[in-house]
């Protein structure tokens, strides 16, 4: 049980998205003989079930239906968030080979490796596009915080190409 909960750890610290995952994702998927939707990073409620898909990951025996709505509703506060929404979600997240469910188990589980995908996509669009499309607004005003970090300077360096090459493009940032 700790191999696996190190090994998680390792894969989700040393992230990494293959090339062509971000355009497969909205696409549909083929489960069996079922069709299944896309994966849609810009809704909530998948990103959230990622995140529960990443909490739970560590568990040596993997995790329920049930485990994974009640996951979701700790880590978001949404009671609406039924069982039936939550079995469509990992199908969906299973004909994208994120999640796995053995043989005919009732359990899920989820591979190292693609815990660490997972953990790529949400920090990709988390901590790195939503905060630089939200930069690109506005200008910064004013005096720079005291506290300066290099990660700070990293994104308002970003910003500010990000508002040259707009330019370039001929893109106008919403007001």
């Amino acid at each position: 049980m700790i191999e696996r909960f190190t090994t998680t750890l390792d894969c989700v610290d040393t992230t990494f998205i293959a090339d062509g995952l971000l355009d497969r994702l909205p696409a549909p998927a083929q489960l069996g003989a079922t069709r299944v939707g896309g994966v849609d990073l810009n809704k909530p409620r998948i990103r959230a079930a990622l995140a529960a898909v990443l909490a739970l990951s560590t568990t040596s025996d993997g995790f329920t239906v049930a485990a994974f709505t009640a996951k979701v509703h700790t880590m978001t506060g949404d009671t609406g968030y039924t069982i039936r929404q939550a079995a469509y979600d990992l199908r969906k997240l299973r004909g994208k080979q994120l999640v796995d469910k053995p043989g005919r188990s009732r359990r899920y589980q989820l591979d190292p490796r693609t815990a660490g995908t997972i953990a790529a996509l949400l920090t990709l669009r988390e901590h790195v596009i939503a905060p630089i499309l939200a930069g690109i607004r506005s200008p910064r005003m004013g005096r720079k915080p005291i506290t300066w970090t290099s990660v700070d300077r990293d994104y308002e360096k970003i910003r500010i190409d990000m508002q040259a090459l707009f330019q370039h493009l001929g893109i106008q940032a919403a007001a």
